[in-house]
């Protein structure tokens, strides 16, 4: 019984460090991330992601990646890499580790590693003499 006990308080105390995964992209995309359980309201009401169409205005979008990137229950931020170009000066300023950003592909726009932040970042920490 002791064992249980420690075991459910165990569980209750790393849910309550569990962090969230934010989505700004199309409907569908956002959608999808919701359906599979990352939907979330934080104490403010606030939800954990933002549904971007053709008229949604870009201080609408840097808004939404700003407060996302202030809240410190949000660990990853998945942006669709169209939208990402958008406010891709606001992505290139981020240098935090915590929450990290990645760009996704869309149902519309194929991902493109070129245009990739993050990606970028992360190959320029390496050589080619690093994989040797």
């Amino acid at each position: 019984k002791q064992w249980y006990q420690r075991r459910v308080r165990g569980m209750a105390l790393s849910s309550a460090k569990s962090k969230l995964i934010a989505v700004i992209g199309d409907e569908d995309t956002c959608t999808g991330f919701i359906l599979s359980g990352i939907g979330e309201l934080d104490r403010k009401r606030r939800p954990n992601f933002l549904v971007v169409d053709k008229d949604t205005h870009v201080e609408k979008i840097e808004e939404a990646f700003l407060s996302f990137t202030a809240r410190d229950d949000i660990a990853i931020i998945l942006i669709v890499q169209n939208v990402a170009e958008i406010i891709r000066h606001l992505i290139e300023s981020h240098h935090a580790a915590q929450p990290a950003i990645l760009e996704i592909p869309s149902k519309d726009c194929p991902y493109d590693a070129n245009k990739d932040t993050i990606l970028k970042k992360a190959k320029s920490l390496y050589s080619a003499d690093d994989f040797r």
